[in-house]
């Protein structure tokens, strides 16, 4: 890899760990591109597709040119790994916030789960979480929940193209779901958990693919404790 090479177009694909922002992924390999690689201030690098700081997995990164590609990567189809937690809730829908409305699973079967999850197989709508960086009147939603305001979250059509390889151990379902851009995996967690009637919330995300993209080419070398945040 050179500078050259960089400036002309590259593609980075990155295993974002746990609790990291999008933002500072990327943030942490420019600063550390440039300074291996001697680069321009006004260097291009950007993500394709934000990952919440709970979620892991794949983080394609473009630099140069092919920053140009970002929203044709963006529209691709997601694979995820996801695990819920069902017969309980949280604010956020997901392991954000503590958990709330604990409610009794006894009589959730397997088969009940199986036949519940295939409801949520084609175009669908949701409603995105209120704790999402959705702007409304030029706010991230986030920031308006935060700070104990009312937000109205608006529905939204997307498609789930499958759920399958599903793994059951109550009170955790865990399982592949593939889907179009712009799907939430809270709110479908949170959706699946109202339609079993006992409420659920995601534990675990994993993207695993971007389009042609996979996890299993994915690396972390750039993203170790070489350099410290606070040095961004």
């Amino acid at each position: 890899m050179t500078a050259e090479e960089l400036k002309s177009g590259y593609v980075f694909l990155l295993d974002k760990p746990l609790d990291w922002t999008s933002f500072q992924a990327v943030n942490k390999m420019k600063y550390k591109l440039k300074r291996e690689f001697d680069l321009p201030k006004k260097f291009k690098i950007g993500h394709a597709g934000t990952l919440d700081p709970r979620a892991t997995g794949l983080l394609i990164v473009c630099c140069g040119k092919f920053t140009k590609k970002i929203p044709e990567i963006q529209d691709a189809p997601k694979e995820y790994w996801t695990e819920i937690k069902i017969g309980v809730q949280t604010e956020s829908y997901d392991t954000e916030k503590p958990e709330i409305l604990h409610q009794d699973i006894a009589h959730i079967s397997e088969e009940h789960v199986h036949e519940v999850l295939g409801k949520f197989v084609g175009e669908i709508e949701q409603k995105p979480p209120i704790y999402s960086a959705i702007k409304i009147d030029g706010e991230r939603a986030y920031n308006l929940a935060r700070a104990g305001e009312e937000v109205e979250m608006k529905a939204r059509k997307t498609t789930i193209h499958y759920i399958k390889d599903v793994k059951i151990d109550f009170p955790l379902i865990s399982f592949l779901v593939g889907c179009s851009k712009g799907t939430y995996i809270r709110s479908l967690a949170h959706d699946i958990g109202q339609e079993l009637g006992v409420g659920a919330y995601l534990t675990q995300l994993r993207r695993t693919k971007i389009g042609d993209y996979a996890i299993e080419d994915a690396t972390d070398q750039f993203l170790n404790n070489e350099y410290r945040f606070e040095d961004l």
